[in-house]
């Protein structure tokens, strides 16, 4: 445990008041406001242990941009990775910017405090041969009891969504089985910021789906459990488990790399944009909010894209004679 984490202090009041309206008025997910309290816990933590007296968030009129800095600071020490800095600096720009908005605050002071320069390297994905290599296989092999093929045809339903769909794991495991039509084309799912939007649902898809379906019983659903995807207890399947399935999957398939939901999501992006697809097409079936975003996920080389442009770009090439 690192020291800035040490201890876990109660948040003063205003802090709680900007968590409330995260959660009321913003309607951000449980786990959104999760990551949100850490950080400023975190930061609460780190300013009791100043050696200037009186540094809270209760008196944030007392803080200026020398501690954000130095909060930065003790975080790249830590060796903390520049992507969660960021966040951390994101989550305190945004209070102070409500308590401002509040009368509680005059100025904010993470204003002018700029992002670490982050490392951008490529996500991790599969080419074609690999995605289909490991839906296909299904991470385990036929036979078994009941119980066994209802894991695996669910298994492969699951990773026909995140690969086939290039949903979210939360998305793909917040579906509830009445939402669900698998003779449908599409399936509405709610992503990041309570944002609802419409998922295709290819062929594959849609009849690993319903081998799934015919089979879910045998996971022995508890109570009145709504949810698509059941674990062996017959609750809602979580990340976690979703992971090891994949990874469990990926095994299976002779994969020489460890898979994650995400893997699945870049390669949806990565495949379409290679066979051509709009960006901002994709963007909007991955649900982005800005296309700056969907780009992160492009891992087309330099001779795919010239190959691109060659046929679409009217300069591109010479008229013959």
């Amino acid at each position: 445990m690192s020291s800035t984490d040490a201890i876990t202090p109660v948040l003063p009041e205003p802090a709680e008041r900007f968590l409330a309206h995260l959660l009321v008025e913003k309607g951000y997910s449980p786990a959104t406001l999760a990551a949100y309290r850490r950080d400023l816990e975190q930061f609460e933590s780190f300013l009791r242990r100043r050696p200037a007296a009186a540094l809270t968030l209760a008196a944030a009129d007392c803080l200026d941009k020398r501690n954000i800095r130095d909060f930065v600071a003790e975080l790249h020490r830590q060796g903390v990775k520049k992507s969660s800095m960021a966040r951390k600096l994101s989550t305190l720009r945004s209070l102070f910017r409500f308590l401002a908005a509040k009368g509680l605050a005059t100025h904010n002071p993470a204003l002018r405090v700029h992002n670490p320069k982050q490392d951008k390297p490529h996500p991790r994905v599969l080419n074609v041969d690999q995605a289909f290599a490991l839906v296909g296989d299904g991470g385990k092999g036929e036979g078994g009891t009941e119980i066994d093929e209802a894991e695996r045809v669910r298994d492969v339903a699951l990773a026909e969504l995140l690969y086939g769909a290039g949903l979210r794991v939360s998305e793909a495991l917040g579906i509830d089985l009445l939402q669900l039509d698998p003779n449908a084309v599409a399936v509405r799912v709610m992503g990041k910021g309570s944002k609802e939007r419409v998922a295709p649902l290819g062929e594959h898809a849609r009849v690993a789906l319903k081998a799934y379906l015919r089979l879910r019983k045998a996971l022995d659903p508890q109570g009145a459990e709504k949810a698509l995807f059941l674990g062996r207890r017959g609750k809602r399947l979580n990340r976690r488990q979703a992971n090891r399935i994949l990874e469990a999957m990926a095994a299976e398939a002779g994969l020489p790399q460890r898979i994650s939901a995400h893997v699945l999501r870049h390669s949806f992006a990565t495949h379409l944009l290679e066979a051509g697809a709009d960006m901002r097409g994709v963007q909007e079936l991955l649900g982005h909010v800005r296309l700056s975003t969907t780009q992160r996920y492009t891992h087309l080389n330099l001779g795919k894209i010239i190959e691109i442009y060659d046929k679409a770009h009217p300069k591109a090439r010479l008229k013959e004679t």
